[in-house]
């Protein structure tokens, strides 16, 4: 878990003489505040010390360096993305996330990105907080190439090898594209061979779905294939950029039949969407057959030189283009602003030869229109869509508008205008969801003793502005940003960047997150050192929690107890506390308190507790006092 600094103190003079008045770095004053969990908003003020957030309600009397008034506005978690783009040139000024209310983004999608995977942001400043996952299709190209070929026992070593190192280095999950070559090479089984070594991270299995007709598989085929790795790998299986493209238009339903029945089975699944009917991708990678990509690109050119070859390869294409997007007409080029029937026409080809020219003229992206408006709707309005966007900061000034407006497309045009859900319901889809679904403890909500990621907006303009021919216009309505407790974005300005590098711990499980669960920890616990704890703690619902944690036997012989607790987050084997508490000498500081029954790579339970963002204590729990399971539960009510 990275923190940005230490959180700095609220203080309370004890003595004669009036009471002052609290004092904050930021406060954002009268906005209507929607905390994540999908309960009701309420006007509040937010005051923020550092990079957290140490008082909701009534702070008119309140000193702060930075005002903000937020009247007439929403306050919210700022936006988290877990399919980010972003190349790394840009992630120092990264103007389109930030203007769409995004704080924090998850990188190396679709199995790609560097096998070290903070490599792409070495030596940077993020101007907002940015993760990555490993990839698996990067992973398996390091071992085993761009050739059809099948991996040796010691390959597969090496690759689950490189999955546990990505994983120490802080992965948000294992990623992977097998409709995208060469990890779509893999079977199923060597798949979940290397994968599986993240198991005892409890961690997510994110994947874009294999989908080549040529062979079989369609949408729904390609979602039970993911379903099946994450849950013979013991992972959470995330189905991301969710459509039914191909024979499965129009089964939107069917594909969430199939995660109720995989939940009930034990393996409960993800699913993130982003709010358009039209997706971005390479030309090659879904419309040139997986077979004639074999061995890479040169190998690719070499039989487009072979005439009877390109002849088979231009077939397969045009049954691809027929079959998976319902004919040419669905095909815009976007780098050209010209439509893929046009070039057809003037070249007086077929689709498939005239993307076979198109790539050998250095044309890399498409445009596809590839998914109904009725399996879109279903798809967002569904409470285990986390809104995600597909998107990140590229500096080209043509491609998919996402880049620019996926986020207050979805709050305009759905949530405003369509009515799909509430506002509540759709700010917990852009924030404590993904949280929970990538491991992220201390962001994705907004309470008392949470990292201040926020974004403020108003629900009256929010809208995007970008489209396919003009896809870089800045959306309306974000008035402004905070990024660990910053101001980055403000009535259409960006400030220094405030983001942080994020690493996830093995103490942050994926999870489900349950809008209605009722949660309950309850512990007296013994760890290594003499360090003991004292745990009584409850959230019903989406209500604020109540009860108390106590933990002594610190270092010098200290205490802490956290006795104004804004958040606790259950799943099966682990809870976190997270608000304000005080150590001896009375100061208020921001802290969150981890209990797990039973750590899968130690095999002990243990206790995590991180005060104003740094660890204090990371202690086995004592055999004779194991953490009983029943202790904490996280029930739908």
């Amino acid at each position: 878990m990275i923190r940005s600094g230490l959180t700095f103190v609220l203080l309370v003079l004890v003595g004669a003489g009036p009471t002052p008045a609290p004092r904050f770095d930021v406060v954002l004053r009268g906005g209507t505040v929607i905390d994540g969990s999908g309960g009701a908003p309420r006007r509040a003020d937010i005051g923020i010390v550092g990079d957290r957030i140490m008082a909701i309600g009534d702070l008119s009397s309140a000193v702060a360096a930075t005002r903000i008034d937020a009247k007439g506005l929403y306050v919210t978690p700022g936006f988290i993305s877990i399919h980010d783009h972003s190349e790394a040139g840009q992630l120092a000024r990264p103007l389109g996330l930030v203007s769409q209310g995004i704080t924090t983004a998850i990188g190396n999608p679709d199995g790609f990105g560097p096998v070290r995977i903070h490599t792409v942001v070495d030596g940077i400043t993020p101007g907002i907080n940015y993760g990555a996952y490993i990839g698996f299709n990067a992973v398996w190209q390091s071992v085993v190439g761009d050739d059809d070929r099948r991996p040796t026992d010691a390959d597969i070593e090496k690759m689950r090898d490189r999955v546990r190192a990505g994983l120490i280095d802080g992965a948000f999950g294992v990623s992977a594209g097998l409709d995208y070559k060469p990890g779509f090479f893999a079977t199923t089984a060597e798949v979940t061979a290397v994968v599986s070594a993240g198991r005892d991270w409890r961690t997510n299995f994110t994947n874009h779905e294999r989908l080549q007709t040529a062979q079989g598989r369609g949408s729904l085929a390609g979602m039970t294939e993911t379903i099946q790795i994450a849950g013979d790998a013991g992972l959470m299986p995330i189905v991301t950029h969710m459509h039914l493209l191909s024979q499965d238009q129009g089964r939107s339903e069917d594909a969430f039949r199939l995660f109720a029945e995989s939940a009930r089975r034990g393996v409960p699944v993800g699913v993130d969407a982003y709010p358009y009917t039209f997706a971005a991708t390479a030309l090659e990678q879904i419309l040139i057959p997986a077979w004639a990509q074999a061995g890479g690109r040169a190998a690719m050119w070499q039989r487009f030189a072979n005439s009877a070859v390109r002849a088979r390869i231009a077939a397969d294409a045009d049954a691809i283009i027929a079959d998976r997007i319902r004919g040419p007409g669905n095909v815009y080029l976007p780098d050209l602003k010209r439509e893929l029937t046009a070039i057809m026409a003037v070249e007086e080809v077929g689709p498939g030869e005239a993307i076979i020219r198109l790539l050998e003229s250095g044309q890399t992206s498409v445009i596809i229109r590839s998914v109904t408006e009725a399996d879109r709707v279903r798809i967002l309005l569904d409470q285990l869509t986390a809104v995600s966007c597909d998107c990140g900061a590229i500096a080209s000034q043509t491609g998919h508008p996402r880049n620019w407006g996926a986020y207050p497309r979805f709050f305009g045009r759905y949530i405003r205008e369509q009515r799909i859900a509430t506002w509540p319901e759709a700010v917990r889809r852009t924030t404590a969801l993904p949280a929970a679904m990538i491991g992220l403890t201390e962001r994705g909500w907004l309470r008392t003793g949470m990292i201040a990621d926020i974004t403020i907006f108003d629900p009256r303009t929010i809208a995007d502005r970008a489209t396919i021919a003009d896809p870089v216009a800045p959306s309306v309505g974000v008035r402004a940003v905070l990024i660990n407790g910053r101001v980055v974005w403000r009535n259409g300005s960006f400030y220094s960047g405030a983001g942080a590098v994020l690493r996830r711990s093995r103490h942050e499980p994926s999870r489900v997150m349950q809008p209605n669960g009722n949660h309950r920890l309850s512990a007296a616990l013994r760890m290594e050192g003499g360090i003991q704890a004292r745990i009584e703690a409850a959230m019903a619902g989406k209500a604020l929690p109540t009860g108390q944690a106590l933990v002594t036997g610190l270092q010098g012989g200290g205490s802490f107890v956290i006795d104004e607790p804004g958040l606790l987050q259950t799943a099966p084997g682990w809870a976190a506390l997270t608000g304000i508490g005080h150590g001896a000498d009375g100061r208020r500081l921001a802290a969150t308190l981890i209990v797990e029954s039973a750590d899968a790579q130690r095999g002990q339970g243990r206790l995590v507790l991180i005060v104003g963002g740094r660890t204090i204590v990371d202690a086995a729990i004592d055999d004779e006092t194991p953490v009983n399971i029943d202790r904490f539960s996280n029930h739908v009510g």
